[in-house]
C-alpha cells in the first residue's frame, strides 16, 4: 500500500507543495485537484483536512504521515511521533489588543482558538483570566467588546494592523512539522523511512 499523507488545508498546503516539489516527487495531480479532498499520485495517497483534524487522522492510523503547524501540536497534544520541523509555515503566538487600550480593573477576558496555550501563558505570568473560545476571526472579539485581548498565531501581522490591533507580547514561535502514526512507523517502516529521509534532506537544503 502507498504511504498515506494528511495535509493541512490552506496556507500550509501551498507551502508544502512547493517544498515537496523540490524533492523530485511527481505531485502534478495535487496542483489540479480543484475541490477534491483526496488525491492519488503514483507514489502516495494524500488527503486534506483542517490542522487539528490532521493530528486526529494520524493518531488513529488513517494517515501514516501528516503535515501540521507546531501550534496545533502544542495546543492539542496528540499521541503521534513529532518527527522534526519543516522549513515553512513559520509563525508566532501573540497577545494582541486595541491600540492604546486601557486594561480594566477586573479579571481580563481573552479570546482565542488556542485555549490551552492561552491558559498556560497566563498561568506562567501568575494571572487568572477568563478565556473565551472562538473558532475563527478572533480579531473581532476586542473590536466588538467581547474580550479585552486575543491570543492568536501571527505570520505577518497585517490582519492585526488592518483591524486596529497591536501586539502586546510574542511568546512562542512555530513552523510546520512532520508527524507520524506510531504503529505505521513499525508496520510500514520500509516504505516510510525513505520518505522521511527525503524530507530531512529537503530541510537541510532549504
Amino acid at each position: 500500500m502507498k504511504p498515506v499523507i494528511a495535509l493541512t488545508k490552506g496556507r500550509l498546503e501551498k507551502q508544502f507543495l512547493a517544498f515537496f516539489q523540490e524533492l523530485n516527487y511527481d505531485i502534478e495531480p495535487l496542483f489540479n485537484k480543484g475541490r477534491k479532498l483526496q488525491v492519488e499520485t503514483e507514489q502516495f495517497s494524500f488527503f486534506f483536512a483542517k490542522g487539528a483534524d490532521v493530528t486526529t487522522y494520524v493518531e488513529n492510523g488513517i494517515a501514516d504521515l501528516g503535515i501540521v503547524g507546531g501550534d496545533i501540536l502544542i495546543e492539542h497534544q496528540p499521541d503521534v511521533y513529532n518527527l522534526f520541523p519543516l522549513p515553512f509555515g513559520k509563525c508566532r503566538m501573540a497577545l494582541a489588543t486595541k491600540a492604546n487600550y486601557q486594561w480594566p480593573n477586573r479579571k481580563k477576558r481573552i479570546a482565542s482558538t488556542f485555549t490551552n496555550i492561552t491558559k498556560e501563558y497566563f498561568r506562567n505570568k501568575g494571572e487568572s483570566v477568563d478565556i473565551i473560545k472562538l473558532e475563527g476571526s478572533v480579531e473581532l472579539a476586542p473590536i466588538l467588546g467581547l474580550a479585552d485581548a486575543i491570543v492568536d498565531i501571527v505570520e505577518t501581522g497585517t490582519t492585526l494592523k488592518e483591524n486596529g490591533l497591536v501586539i502586546e507580547d510574542e511568546f512562542l514561535s512555530f513552523s510546520a512539522r512532520l508527524i507520524a502514526n506510531r504503529s505505521s512507523l513499525k508496520i510500514k517502516r520500509d516504505q516510510l523511512v525513505p520518505v522521511i529521509e527525503s524530507f530531512k534532506k529537503g530541510v537541510k537544503e532549504a
